[in-house]
């Protein structure tokens, strides 16, 4: 099992020397601390981003890293970790031998002129999914692919936003500072955290993005032969098991990889079509389970990165908007019993109607999606967003609410959807 070396935090720097095959794993936690990496010598690589010698990498609160190496190595920390160990035992060579897998398929596309795999990742919170999906789209990218990420995590999004689903064309392996570019997402509004809130509009969303993302790569060779990562999230059993079984059928998947739960494996095993393969993966030792604060924090510091950047700065701007000059809609009426109900229409239809909303006070420090529909007649629920906004101020006597924005005024469009996604600006 893994293998404590100075079982202390670390304050000073300090050396760490990494045999083949084992990992170093650090966690920094205290507040307003900064940790440097340098690898002094050897090969070693971040969820699959290679480390070059020499150069300092940092790493600030709340960062949970774990450093591999194929072949041995030598790393240097300085700062203060409230972790930091050598793993002997880890599951590389397993996810290694998924990317060689479908690496195979790939080349069979590439031949026969056909589609590269569609892959999924399942399992309960905090297995790693993420980290999983990283990997494998790094060890893609480095052979010259150009694989499509798509995430339905609503609630810890990797895309944009948390409450959206997207995908992402990935061209170059995700920088340790900043992960994967985020040049012209693809995405869509969902406006909650999680599925359970509204799932006809999550399925309905799926579907879409799922429809459009065939579309581009038939259109596009390279991304049609390397196939999409889905990354998903942790809900799993009852109606989030429906969830992730729509998904695949949607997207067609040929493998689902599940992580840590044999349970979750066997259900998919009976239920999937024979051709789909379904394969068990252990999770690494070092996955960290986080409490309901954390995710809530993680969240918000997702948001934050949006409009202020993560270690690039943003500057955004501000800016009021007349209500005359927006339109803002909320997806959903309130659920109302059948008996409550217009003559014909079902609950169904409630959870996917567009309902104006008019601007006031209790919109502040909503995120707004600025969606590409120009009306509320054509299909909201299946056009993708520009991007969002957050208000963070209304005035009812001017009758004007001032919003933050990535780019400055005007808006790019006028139809905005309201999210149950709140942000504080503290800048």
């Amino acid at each position: 099992m893994a293998e404590g070396l100075g079982g202390a935090a670390a304050t000073a720097a300090q050396e760490f020397r990494l045999e083949s095959d084992t990992e170093l794993r650090f966690e920094v936690e205290s507040k307003n601390e900064k940790v440097t990496l340098e690898v002094k010598n050897g090969l070693a690589e971040l969820f699959g981003t290679e480390l070059f010698k020499g150069k300092i990498y940092e790493f600030y609160t709340g960062a949970k890293v774990a450093v591999y190496t194929w072949h041995g190595c030598t790393i240097e920390l300085k700062g203060k970790t409230d972790v930091s160990y050598i793993a002997k035992e880890t599951p590389m060579v397993i996810y290694l031998n998924v990317h060689a897998a479908l690496e195979q398929y790939r080349n069979e596309a590439e031949q026969s002129g056909g589609r590269g795999p569609i892959t999924m990742v399942v399992g309960p919170c905090d297995v790693g999914k993420s980290t999983v999906t990283r990997i494998l789209l790094n060890y893609a990218v480095r052979m010259r692919r150009r694989p499509i990420l798509v995430d339905l995590d609503v609630g810890q999004g990797q895309i944009s936003v948390p409450g959206t689903i997207g995908a992402l064309l990935v061209e170059r392996p995700a920088t340790v500072e900043e992960g994967f570019s985020q040049q012209a997402p693809l995405v869509y509004h969902f406006g909650h955290k999680s599925p359970s809130d509204n799932m006809d509009l999550f399925n309905i969303n799926t579907t879409k993005l799922a429809e459009v993302i065939s579309e581009r790569m038939e259109t596009n060779k390279k991304a049609q032969v390397s196939g999409c990562i889905i990354n998903t999230c942790g809900w799993v059993k009852g109606q989030g098991y429906k969830m992730l079984t729509h998904a695949a059928q949607a997207f067609e998947v040929d493998i689902i990889l599940v992580l840590d739960n044999e349970r979750l494996y066997n259900e998919l095993v009976r239920d999937m079509p024979k051709f789909v393969k379904v394969i068990f993966l252990p999770k690494s030792g070092g996955v960290v389970e986080r409490t309901k604060k954390q995710r809530a924090e993680n969240r918000d510091m997702r948001i934050r990165e949006y409009f202020y950047g993560k270690r690039t700065p943003f500057y955004p701007h501000s800016f009021d908007v007349k209500f005359a000059d927006a339109k803002i809609y909320k997806i959903g009426a309130p659920s109302l019993p059948d008996s409550c109900m217009p003559l014909g229409m079902k609950v169904e239809d409630a959870l996917t109607k567009v309902v104006a909303v008019q601007p006031s006070l209790s919109i502040v420090h909503h995120l707004l999606a600025v969606s590409f529909a120009v009306s509320p007649e054509e299909d909201v629920i299946r056009t993708n967003v520009a991007g969002f906004i957050c208000v963070t101020a209304v005035d009812m006597e001017r009758q004007v609410f001032t919003v933050l924005s990535p780019q400055p005024r005007p808006l790019p469009n006028t139809m905005l959807l309201l999210s149950d996604m709140l942000f504080m600006d503290a800048h």
